[in-house]
């Protein structure tokens, strides 16, 4: 019995890990970059790093952008964004995020 167990839980270790395949995991990457740089209110932003995934309890992904701020007041000023990506809906979210990291060089 506890062999049969073993078995099944060890089969479907194995079929889990075949389901995300690169060429899956590259697709939804450019979904998230797109749908995160679509939300931006940055100029010229990109994507600074990897994306930050969090398991299925919490399914969201994070992504850092950088760029400018268009804001006439803001004189072009480089600025940093968190966008948040809700796997679920399917939806970007952003906020400014210049203190997250260390400031950049203008």
């Amino acid at each position: 019995m506890f062999i049969k167990g073993f078995v099944l839980i060890s089969a479907g270790f194995a079929g889990g890990a075949a389901a995300s395949a690169p060429g899956a995991w590259k697709d939804y990457d450019q979904r998230l970059t797109s749908a995160c740089l679509a939300a931006s209110g940055l100029k010229d932003a990109k994507p600074v790093g990897g994306p930050i995934r969090y398991d299925d309890r919490v399914p969201v992904t994070a992504l850092v952008l950088a760029g400018r701020y268009p804001q006439k007041h803001m004189n072009n000023r480089p600025g940093r964004e968190l966008c948040v990506w809700d796997r679920k809906a399917g939806k970007a979210y952003v906020s400014e995020a210049d203190q997250l990291l260390p400031a950049m060089a203008q």
